[in-house]
């Protein structure tokens, strides 16, 4: 199986046993890749969980005066974990070599406090489910609004229009 997430294409890993085990390693390896940039362990927080449960993975680190935090939800604990530790390290290696700027870096993880909260108002707002994740499924519904409710037809909102784009931008972000 291929994963596709934040612009990179690689082989999802399936743990199959041992998940507390790999879950631990996982994270190690997401601490020692951000302390590649600089990041001290203290500045990184990575809840553990069972890692046979279904539940998302997540890390949220400080740097440059920027909290960042990157979540992965798909499967099993672990098997987020190992997308989210492939994602850093990825992302860390683009720095590394110059590819991307830190402040791309930060750019890209940087996120308010109450994104959770953001998130389940921007699904509100676009009618779905709190626990909907499919993509597909949020651009077709975000196009069917934004389409509904454009300036330029005659039953359009501006404000509401307005509401649905930022909407559909917060979800996309989660997700890509």
């Amino acid at each position: 199986m291929i994963v596709k997430v934040k612009g990179y294409e690689f082989d999802a890993v399936i743990a199959r046993d041992s998940f507390d085990r790999r879950a631990v390693q996982l994270k190690n390896n997401i601490i020692h890749a951000l302390k590649k940039l600089g990041i001290p362990d203290g500045q990184v927080e990575i809840p553990l969980e069972p890692g046979f449960k279904k539940v998302a993975a997540s890390v949220e680190w400080f740097a440059e005066g920027h909290r960042m935090f990157y979540q992965y939800d798909v499967g099993k604990f672990v098997n987020n974990l190992y997308v989210v530790s492939k994602v850093l390290e990825l992302e860390v290696a683009a720095v590394l070599n110059e590819e991307k700027s830190m402040m791309d870096f930060i750019g890209a993880f940087a996120e308010d406090e109450d994104v959770e909260e953001k998130r389940k108002q921007a699904r509100e707002v676009l009618g779905l489910n709190h626990d909907v994740k499919n993509l597909d499924e949020i651009n077709k519904r975000y196009k069917d609004l934004a389409r509904a409710h454009h300036p330029d037809t005659p039953t359009g909102n501006l404000e509401k229009f307005k509401a649905i784009n930022h909407a559909h931008k917060t979800l996309k972000r989660e997700l890509e």
